[in-house]
């Protein structure tokens, strides 16, 4: 799509999710700014996730109840105090996304609430039944573009920080043939999501493939907790098919786990059952699979004893997309397996969204602000993005320099580097590698082969000439940041497990892995 590119703007927002549409919205009064969406809008994570927003905004609720409840599937990682702000600020950033247009669902004039895993009262929001997200970013994208100083871009893909006396002071972005153009700011956001795409099986979109993250440590930022990997329990199972993600919100009503016997399991592995949370929900059923004596063992998620026009009604993208397989979920069960979903982990950053490179600021699942600690309790990710991208915006307009530097606007040509032939091929080496020894159940021999493999593959990614190339580099660059801190993590916490360091070491790990350069530190 052709379209032209500003050369300068006062605040760069690089993603155009929750995370960095919010950020734009707190920034739009105070300059210029430029969002750059690598895709089309609709294709951040945001517009994907199902399940809800979860806020203590419910009559039976208290912030505290929220509070604790992250803390706990946090696994003893989380930041309290960020988690204090996340369930603190999250109430009002939600009624201000109610007077810009979200239309949340409600039982008649009162906002409906359902329940997740791990979660202690009915406080998870919803819109659409199952599209919450994609409403959320209607009604944020609708605000943005009433502000006359936002300028949104999609089919942006940004490739490097530019850097100046070692500050961020913008990013190249690199056109459909390979061309480089460079845009500065005062100040630059990263908001680009997450890595699933590092994975063979994951429930992230086409887009997710790190590059945030790959940026910022390629510049020089810290990055933290990049070993906390979380893998949803239940994406839609069918061979030569996307995994698609079936919400956590269809067991917070219900729904059974049964394993190929048709029995239910959950009640061996957690006292919650099948609303135990994520990473315990995710193990159990890789131990049902290894225990199966099938070619092609699946486990299923079952709605049949629920109301058929509930379940239409509350999941009507859900049962349209498994219709498209031929699976009625009112009347079948749905093959399910687990994919990769979320990182907690991410850039290092305060509780205002900066790094610890000056200028450079992070939100959303791209950053590492300790909030989610070692697992991500369910729909506080959008809360994540709103809240903390809300008060990135508000620290990059105080850290605002108006100065904006001068670089050397030559476009560089396509360097058609060795990273351009093979890059699918690689890519999917890549993936298997992280998949097979990097996945749910990890150990020190498969993470060291992992290591050793991604290592010899650093050659093949020397300079990327088009955007997929880059996507290469950064898929390679991010799986490297999780190995390695996976190997050096040797005990198991909430998203890391691991079978020759199968138990919690307080005394050692009870603390954020930090990876600068090469090196790895336990902070």
């Amino acid at each position: 799509m052709a379209q032209h590119t500003p050369t300068e703007c006062d605040f760069l927002v690089v993603g155009a999710g929750i995370a960095g549409l919010r950020a734009a919205v707190e920034l739009g009064e105070a300059g210029r700014v430029l969002v750059l969406a690598k895709r089309q809008v609709c294709d951040s994570a945001t517009h994907y996730a199902q399940g809800g927003i979860a806020a203590a905004l419910s009559d039976e609720d208290e912030v505290s109840l929220h509070l604790q409840d992250t803390l706990v599937a946090g696994d003893g990682l989380c930041n309290v105090e960020a988690v204090r702000v996340l369930v603190e600020e999250g109430p009002p950033r939600i009624e201000e996304l109610i007077e810009w247009g979200t239309q949340f669902d409600r039982n008649g004039t009162k906002l409906a609430f359902t329940r997740e895993g791990a979660h202690s009262r009915n406080r998870v929001l919803h819109a659409q039944g199952d599209s919450t997200g994609r409403e959320i970013l209607r009604a944020l994208y609708a605000k943005a573009k009433t502000l006359k100083n936002i300028l949104v871009l999609e089919f942006e893909m940004s490739s490097d920080l530019l850097l100046e006396d070692d500050r961020a002071v913008g990013v190249s972005v690199i056109g459909d043939g390979g061309e480089l153009r460079q845009i500065t700011a005062s100040a630059v956001l990263l908001a680009t999501g997450g890595l699933g795409q590092l994975y063979r099986n994951t429930t992230n979109p086409e887009v997710a493939t790190g590059d945030g993250i790959a940026m910022a440590y390629l510049a020089g930022a810290d990055v933290s907790d990049m070993e906390l990997i979380q893998f949803h329990p239940t994406a839609l199972y069918i061979k030569n098919a996307p995994r698609f993600l079936i919400s956590e919100a269809v067991r917070g009503e219900g729904a059974y786990l049964r394993n190929m016997e048709m029995d239910r399991f959950m009640h061996k592995y957690h006292a919650q059952g099948d609303l135990a949370p994520r990473d315990v929900v995710a193990r159990a059923i890789v131990h049902e699979l290894e225990i199966t004596r099938s070619p092609d063992p699946i486990v299923y998620l079952d709605l049949t004893h629920l109301k058929p026009d509930h379940v239409q009604h509350r999941f009507p993208r859900i049962y349209a997309t498994c219709m498209k397989y031929n699976i009625d979920i009112t009347t079948e069960v749905i093959p399910i397996r687990p994919a990769a979903h979320y990182v907690m982990g991410g850039i290092l950053t305060d509780l205002t969204g900066q790094s610890s490179l000056p200028g450079l600021y992070a939100a959303g699942e791209a950053a590492a602000n300790g909030v989610h600690g070692a697992n991500r309790l369910a729909s506080n990710s959008l809360l994540e993005g709103l809240v903390y991208g809300a008060r990135a915006g508000q620290a990059m307009r105080n850290d605002w320099h108006r100065g904006l530097p001068t670089l050397n606007r030559k476009h560089a040509a396509p360097s058609n580097g060795s990273a351009d032939s093979g890059i699918e091929e690689l890519i999917g080496q890549i993936r298997d590698v992280m998949w097979n020894k990097v996945g749910i159940v990890r150990d020190g021999s498969g993470l060291r082969q992992a290591v050793e493999t991604l290592q010899s593959l650093r050659s093949r990614v020397v300079g990327p000439g088009t955007r997929r190339a880059f996507e290469g580099r950064n898929i390679l660059t991010s799986g490297l940041l999780v190995a390695r801190s996976a190997l050096a993590r040797e005990e198991s916490r909430g998203g890391h497990y691991r079978t020759d360091y199968p138990t919690h070491d307080d005394a050692k790990f009870l603390k954020h892995s930090v990876m600068r350069g090469e090196k790895i530190s336990f902070q």
